[in-house]
């Protein structure tokens, strides 16, 4: 499962190197930016499920909210797969870390 999605991630990549329009380093800058702007989807979504928009009311779920966050998390994989190649392993490693540093 995990290296169905990390090729899928990869595909994701090369299609969006393909289809780019800037240099290569501005790409990769691009796409780090991106994992923000997913990021205030999110919080968009939560003010939405709230209600706290009087303007806008109850304008999400907290399925949404889910969707969204699934958007940060597949841009994050983006971006770290422009970085490094090895995005899998260096992943897989800090998990491992952080794993370590909080649940031992």
């Amino acid at each position: 499962m995990t290296e169905d999605i990390w090729r899928t991630v990869a595909e994701l990549l090369a299609w969006l190197e393909r289809e780019s329009r800037v240099p290569p380093e501005q790409e990769r800058l691009l796409r780090i930016l991106k994992v923000s702007e997913e990021a205030g989807e999110v919080a968009q979504a939560v003010i939405g499920a709230l209600g706290q928009n009087p303007r806008k009311g109850f304008s999400h779920t907290w399925e949404d909210v889910g969707g969204e966050l699934c958007d940060v998390i597949l841009t994050a994989m983006v971006a770290l797969r422009s970085l490094d190649p090895e995005a899998e392993r260096v992943f897989a490693a800090h998990v491992a870390k952080v794993a370590d540093r909080s649940l031992r």
